[in-house]
């Protein structure tokens, strides 16, 4: 029995895998851009997948485990991730399959009761954050506040959330989200916060990594999906933060905005207040701020971008951002909005 990889474009094929994976409580991803199968008797027995350097949908047909198929898979799938120039990879999984990926060398980033992040290669979240501390001159002797924000693009109202957490600690880490799946790329939103908090002296915008609300460990977030993973992907997002992120960086205190109007974000929120403090971390919720009685919200700002209402989108956000919305590159991504539909 061979490893055969199939084609992300014959619908039969991927409803075949999609069904095999029904049997595991499994969902196949619609982001995922490698599949391979391990096929008896003409019907597939084992399978995984990959997006970019994340190992997904792994699946065994329970007469058949035990007999090295699984190493068959993944080492397929790590060959490939190499060849496209991936030197780590990561797995989400269920927990009970944990040994398996460890004997592949896997090493674990964080769990929850049901699920498992795991990595293997030339990098993992202890050296990431040590490098954190390194760069940005962090000292673990004292305690600090953090944010993970999106600012998809930056606004008022997440320029008066970091002003007000500012104000309330001796210092402040903003982790701007890294994954590039919004329409204004990392670069623009992370120099677009770095130049609107520039007055603020003892707040330090740092990269998100791919460990804080990621592809690996938080979907959902880009996808903004009410599923029956959420409840998983959100726990295991939360504990990366307190028991890694918090931990190696003594924060105590995490802010977040209130959500009334996005509900998988609403959710994380729940779930980051009945995990973090038992990291000892603090979750205080700060209500949005509002204009005219009308909550500052960056989807607002984009519809302004995309009718081209520049009178309107001055009052919602910081003159740095105003000033890139209304330069070339800016108008460039309104002319995308107007293409296409936006996530929340």
């Amino acid at each position: 029995m061979g490893v055969d990889k199939i084609s992300l474009i014959n619908k039969q094929e991927i409803e075949e895998v999609t069904t095999f994976l029904k049997k595991f409580d499994l969902k196949y991803d619609k982001n995922i851009d490698y599949t391979v199968i391990i096929r008896d008797n003409n019907k597939i027995i084992a399978t995984a997948s990959k997006e970019k350097n994340i190992v997904k949908c792994f699946a065994i047909d329970s007469s058949c485990q035990g007999e090295g198929l699984s190493t068959q898979l993944l080492t397929n799938i790590i060959n490939k991730m190499f060849d496209e120039g991936f030197l780590n990879s990561k797995v989400f999984t269920k927990i009970e399959n944990q040994e398996l990926f460890r004997g592949m060398g896997y090493r674990e980033i964080a769990h929850t009761d049901k699920v498992i992040l795991m990595e293997m290669g030339n990098k993992s979240i202890l050296k990431v954050l040590e490098k954190i501390k390194t760069n940005y001159n962090i000292d673990t002797n004292e305690k600090r506040a953090m944010l993970v924000m999106n600012c998809n693009p930056f606004t008022l109202g997440h320029q008066f959330l970091i002003e007000k957490v500012a104000s309330e600690n001796k210092e402040v880490l903003v982790f701007v989200v890294e994954e590039d799946r919004s329409i204004f790329p990392f670069k623009v939103r992370y120099e677009l916060v770095k130049k609107g908090t520039t007055h603020l002296k003892n707040v330090k915008v740092i990269p998100g990594t791919d460990y804080l609300i990621s592809s690996a460990t938080f979907p959902n977030y880009f996808l903004k999906r009410e599923d029956d993973h959420l409840a998983e992907y959100t726990k295991l997002d939360a504990t990366i933060c307190g028991e890694k992120f918090g931990k190696i960086l003594n924060i105590d205190r995490r802010y977040v905005g209130d959500e009334p109007n996005c509900k998988v974000t609403n959710h994380y929120n729940e779930m980051l207040k009945n995990t973090l403090p038992k990291f000892g971390i603090e979750v205080i919720v700060i209500p949005r701020k509002k204009i005219d009685g009308k909550i500052i919200s960056a989807s607002y700002v984009r519809e302004l971008l995309k009718s081209k209402n520049f009178e309107e989108l001055k009052t919602l956000v910081p003159t740095t951002t105003f000033d890139f919305l209304t330069s070339s590159e800016g108008k460039e991504i309104g002319e995308k909005l107007r293409m296409q539909v936006s996530p929340c």
